[in-house]
């Protein structure tokens, strides 16, 4: 079972990888357009394959993703690096009220 989700996490990171998808923002972008403009023709050759009747007006239209995926990265490492900034205070607070509460179980 370990190799076997062993395998799968690592062709999951390849694909992603040879995709563009761990690249820059322009390249994650282009990476989407290219699954938007893909997927429709896909689902529709796959359901011919199966037999199953889908007509083009059936199909939801696909989303549109209006957002820039660099300034989410960007957001994302300076939540986290205030978070760390923060922690050595937030410790010292948290480890005082632990000691005055024990303190106040002492009495």
């Amino acid at each position: 079972r370990f190799l076997i989700k062993g395998g799968l996490a690592g062709a999951a990171v390849y694909v992603a990888y040879d995709q563009g998808l761990l690249g820059s923002g322009t390249e994650g972008a282009e990476a989407l357009k290219k699954v938007q403009e893909t997927l429709p023709p896909a689902i529709q050759e796959w359901t011919s394959y199966l037999g199953w009747e889908v007509r083009a007006a059936q199909l939801p239209p696909t989303p549109k993703f209006d957002f820039s995926l660099s300034a989410s990265w960007n957001k994302g490492v300076h939540r986290v690096m205030s978070a760390l900034s923060i922690a050595p205070t937030r410790a010292c607070e948290y480890t005082m009220e632990g000691w005055k509460h024990v303190k106040d179980l002492m009495k």
